[in-house]
């Protein structure tokens, strides 16, 4: 997995200086928005992300995660 995909349009990262935070880019990186600000407790950290189709999958401490609407929220695999 990565810490980076590319989804359609957009660049989705996990934030370099918060493993909380999803971003979005729809300019190839020139600027970066939050998408999703999770917190310590679920899912907590990610470490990893992947395309997986109709789905994002999210990888951390707490487990594996999904998203179903280009992570906007996380739902616990």
């Amino acid at each position: 997995m990565a810490q980076m995909i590319k989804k359609g349009k957009e660049l989705i990262r996990i934030c370099p200086t918060n493993l909380l935070k999803i971003e979005y880019s729809v300019d190839e990186g020139e600027t970066w928005n939050q998408r999703y600000m999770g917190n310590p407790a679920s899912p907590g950290e990610f470490t990893d992300l992947a395309d997986g189709g109709k789905e994002l999958l999210g990888e951390g401490p707490k487990g594996n995660f999904y998203s179903k609407n280009k992570g906007k929220s996380w739902h616990k695999r």
